[in-house]
């Protein structure tokens, strides 16, 4: 399971013209799941996200998490986030999970996140066209690969 996480000032996700989703201060999260990808893929990668300390204290220090700012989170799916472009121009999606195995671990996903900032989610609908709009803060874009826990 691959992540991007993006601590914004706000976004939102628009579908067929209208916001289906959006947030204020946070994090959006591109999540990109793969076959092998398991539950405690799900538990490690919402523990590891909900506690990163990435939002700044009363000093300005990056010591705060999502949780202890009371933020929002917006998840949205990404397959392309497993693509290979090891061969030629055109990138290969391989090691992207097929929606019968991705769809039921992307809920349980957005069902563990909801637990670990003790909040309800905000998300994209799964293999939607959309569009995403983010207001990057900092800018900080961690990447998180649940294959590589370094």
């Amino acid at each position: 399971m691959k992540a991007v996480i993006q601590r914004v000032s706000a976004a939102s996700v628009t579908i067929d013209n209208k916001i289906s989703a959006q947030i204020e201060a946070g994090l959006l999260i591109f999540i990109g799941i793969e076959t092998a990808d398991s539950q405690e893929d799900i538990q490690w990668l919402c523990s590891k996200i909900a506690n990163l300390r990435i939002f700044a204290d009363e000093n300005e220090v990056m010591n705060k998490s999502v949780k202890d700012i009371d933020g929002d989170i917006l998840v949205v799916s990404q397959f392309t986030l497993h693509a290979s472009t090891k061969k030629g121009n055109r990138p290969s999606y391989i090691y992207a999970a097929r929606p019968e195995i991705a769809i039921p671990l992307y809920e349980s996903f957005l069902a563990q996140m909801s637990i670990e900032i003790q909040k309800p989610i905000q998300s994209g609908t799964f293999g939607a066209d959309m569009k995403v709009a983010l207001i990057n803060d900092g800018p900080v874009t961690i990447l998180i690969d649940t294959k590589n826990k370094e």
